[in-house]
């Protein structure tokens, strides 16, 4: 039976590109990070949508954009 928790394949198995390495050795913001997981896991979880998570992952960088965006005119 496949890892389900820990380094499960989807999340790139037990490799140095396990999404959950890369996010941390990047110091991703939780937005940033999850893009980057979405990204990284599309068509490879069973049973998801390859689409619905790049759409998630546009979710997630469009949210950072106006979060940036806001401090941006906050700070002018």
């Amino acid at each position: 039976m496949a890892e389900k928790v820990n380094h499960p394949p989807h999340y790139g198995g037990d490799t140095v590109y396990e999404v959950v390495k890369v996010i941390e050795a990047w110091e991703l913001n939780y937005n940033i990070g999850n893009a980057v997981k979405y990204i990284g896991r599309h068509g490879k979880k069973s049973g998801s949508d390859p689409i619905e998570d790049l759409r998630k992952s546009i979710w997630h960088l469009n949210r950072e954009i106006g979060r940036l965006e806001k401090e941006r005119c906050d700070d002018g």
